[in-house]
């Protein structure tokens, strides 16, 4: 019985790594493509500013940004195995602050849409405040005794 047991767990555990294996090639392969889109895209863009226009509108530029940050996103989760919430919110802020430059420069007046995308911007940048404040104060992965903030440091609670 205890033979039996232990080439379940055997079986197992060798299952556990395939479908380790399996998820985690997926994972780096869908990341992979999706950072040669982002390429893709903001090379296309770029072309299309420099072939089509005779100039890069704030529009061009924002969309630029907005490529730039999906691209350093998707690093710094190729690198990390952590999506950085930030990022997304400086997505967003990005996003918005495009379509409020564009309404602007389009409609050339001030209506109630515009003060809510405003106030959309400020709350998304009240988020960011949040998320760094808690991640810096609150750190969610302490991986060494060297990466601890100071004031959570065993030796000082030792002073106390």
């Amino acid at each position: 019985m205890n033979e039996q047991k232990t080439k379940l767990h055997k079986i197992n555990a060798k299952i556990d790594r395939i479908g380790n294996f399996a998820v985690e090639a997926f994972h780096y392969l869908a990341l992979f493509i999706i950072g040669c889109l982002i390429a893709w895209s903001a090379v296309h863009t770029t072309i299309n500013i420099f072939t089509e226009k005779s100039f890069a509108s704030i529009d061009d530029i924002l969309l630029l940004f907005i490529y730039l940050e999906l691209g350093a996103m998707v690093g710094i989760y190729f690198k990390t195995n952590h999506m950085p919430v930030r990022f997304l919110i400086y997505i967003a802020i990005t996003a918005l602050t495009r379509l409020l430059i564009s309404v602007i420069q389009h409609d050339h007046k001030a209506d109630v849409g515009l003060l809510i995308v405003s106030g959309a911007i400020l709350i998304l940048a009240l988020a960011i405040f949040i998320v760094r404040y808690a991640s810096w104060h609150y750190p969610s992965i302490v991986k060494d005794k060297n990466s601890i903030p100071r004031h959570l440091k065993p030796e000082d609670d030792e002073l106390a």
